[in-house]
Order: C-alpha cells, then sequence, then structure tokens
C-alpha cells in the first residue's frame, strides 16, 4: 500500500509537534508508604515533522508505549523519548504524562484516615539533552487578610489551587512537594472531616489569613531554599467566594545550573 504519510510535502514548513492527545494509559509512581503506586496517566506525545514529509505514522506512538508496557515510570521516560527520536527520525521528542495521585491524610484532631487526590504530571522533551520536570498541583484553603482586618465578625475565605512545576537534582518524593505546597497556606484541604476537624481547619486558616500574593512568595522561597531544584514555576489561583472573579499570581525562577533532569533518580523512576 502506498504510505501518504512519507510523500513529499513542498511547502517547506517544519512541524514543531505533531503527534496524539489524551491518551489513557496505565503507569507506575514511586509512593513513600507503599513502595509504588499504579495510576491511569492521560498520555500526549509529540515528535517534530521536517518539512519534507507530508506527515508522520500516528501508530508508531502506541507501538512505542507498548513496548514500555508495565515499565512507564518516570525512570523509562528517557528510552520513551529516545525510540520516539529514532522511529520518527525527529529532530525532537516530547512526552507528557498527567495522572491523579493518592496519598492516605489523617484529619487534624480526629486522625480520621482517608485518600486524597492529587493532580500530578511528567514531562519530557529531548532534543540534544533529555529535559525533565515534575509537576504537583495542591488544593489549599486561603482567608483574606482585608476581609480579616475590615469586618466586625469573620472573614471570608476560599479554596485555592497551586500548580507546583520544578526541575531537580537528585530524586525526591512527590509527598514532600506536596507538604511543601500545603504548609504555604492559610491551611490544608482534607478529604474527610469530622465537627472538631472542622472546627480546627476553620480556627487555624482565621489565624493565618493570606492574599493569593502570600501563598505564591511562600512557596517561591521554600522552593529557592533547597539546592535540589534547579529551577522551578508556581501558579496559584483562588476561586473567589465573594466575587465574580478569581484572583491570581504566578512566579517563575532557575537557579543555578546543575546536571539534567532525573540523573539522581526522581519520583516515579523504577
Amino acid at each position: 500500500m502506498r504510505d501518504v504519510q512519507n510523500q513529499l510535502d513542498h511547502r517547506n514548513i517544519e512541524i514543531d509537534k505533531v503527534g496524539i492527545r489524551g491518551l489513557k494509559y496505565p503507569i507506575v509512581v514511586r509512593d513513600r508508604r507503599h513502595g509504588t503506586q499504579h495510576t491511569v496517566a492521560t498520555v500526549n506525545m509529540y515528535v517534530s515533522l521536517p518539512q519534507e514529509f507530508k506527515g508522520t505514522h500516528m501508530s508508531r506512538f502506541i507501538e512505542i508505549l507498548n513496548e514500555y508496557r508495565g515499565d512507564i515510570t518516570l525512570g523509562s521516560i528517557s528510552g520513551i523519548l529516545e525510540s520516539m527520536k529514532q522511529r520518527f527520525r525527529a529532530q525532537s521528542a516530547h512526552l507528557e504524562m498527567g495522572f491523579p495521585y493518592f496519598v492516605e491524610k489523617e484529619a487534624p484532631v480526629t486522625r480520621a484516615p482517608s485518600l486524597m487526590e492529587y493532580g500530578c504530571c511528567f514531562l519530557g522533551s529531548h532534543r540534544d539533552n533529555v529535559d525533565l520536570r515534575v509537576g504537583v498541583e495542591v488544593p489549599v484553603t486561603t482567608l483574606c487578610p482585608c476581609s480579616k482586618e475590615i469586618s466586625r465578625w469573620g472573614a471570608h475565605n476560599q479554596r485555592g489551587r497551586v500548580k507546583v512545576m520544578v526541575r531537580f537534582r537528585h530524586f525526591f518524593w512527590i509527598e514532600d512537594l506536596i507538604r511543601l505546597v500545603e504548609s504555604s497556606a492559610s491551611s490544608e484541604v482534607y478529604a474527610l472531616l469530622k465537627r472538631a476537624d472542622e472546627r480546627y481547619v476553620t480556627e487555624q486558616a482565621y489565624q493565618r489569613p493570606m492574599f493569593v500574593e502570600d501563598v505564591v512568595r511562600e512557596v517561591a522561597l521554600k522552593l529557592m531554599a533547597d539546592p535540589n531544584f534547579t529551577w522551578f514555576s508556581v501558579e496559584v489561583e483562588n476561586f473567589e467566594s465573594i466575587h465574580n472573579h478569581n484572583a491570581y499570581a504566578f512566579i517563575e525562577r532557575a537557579m543555578a545550573e546543575g546536571p539534567p533532569s532525573g540523573h539522581g533518580g526522581a519520583p516515579g523512576g523504577g
């Protein structure tokens, strides 16, 4: 049969990324308490397409994933990216995996256990070198300092979402990055709270009012103080409870250069 994708294209325009998106696939992540955690990732895979080719062979992306079936971890991303470059004869390859990560978390007073879900992602790119990034999305609670200052009773609070992306030198636990974020807000968010826990969380938030600017700065300070991280971005969005808009803040910083991410092991490394 004719290979239409390999036919010449005469428009002389290279495509930066072409591939597949939204594929559900099982992966394995390192878990501090249980050793490993099996989860299902939403996978995006792209390669660059030279200007002379009309199209790419989408089935090859699935073939490559199937070759790594049962061993898709952060530690195997470098090999997957190299396979993509070679199989497609591409200058660059990109792999994105977003997945739910579950942590057993106790309520602050009653110690009632429950599973808390966090959004995580592994991002890998390979052109001349492999670049790996790890990201987490953590829900938090904030209480408005202005509202507390001007109100005779109470203060309005809201749930927020903190997204952190990091490049790193050596292994670290996803749980530690989550904990860093949770300790930077007015209060944590829990899956299960009894009445005594609700009182504790409410009062804790009231004693620690924070703007969205406060949260993003607190997270940034802690990341900058950790020599394991060579680059990070922090994005905080508060879903306002009394305004018809959300509050937003963002910080991105590059620290001292280090070896490429993942050389010392990483979350999800097999």
